[in-house]
């Protein structure tokens, strides 16, 4: 999770750079990627979906996901 250059822009990414996890692809990209994501029509549908599986597979594996996989498609973290 901690990439050094974001796979969509190719930008540079230092370990205090924030970063975040697609709802897309899983990939670990930077916050002005994660702003035009945004901006896709199908995001809130896709977020949704997201969030439903993140619960369900959190749920059966974990009970909670403190910071784990699922927490970073909503959270920016720093490597």
């Amino acid at each position: 999770m901690c990439m050094t250059q974001c796979p969509r822009c190719e930008s540079s990414l230092k370990g205090e750079d924030e970063r975040i996890l697609s709802v897309y692809d899983h990939e670990p990209i930077c916050m002005t990627c994660k702003s035009e994501e945004e901006k896709l029509p199908d995001y809130e549908e896709i977020s949704r979906h997201m969030i439903g599986l993140g619960m369900i597979d959190t749920e059966m594996a974990y009970s909670m996901d403190p910071k784990g996989y699922f927490y970073h498609h909503f959270n920016a973290y720093r490597c």
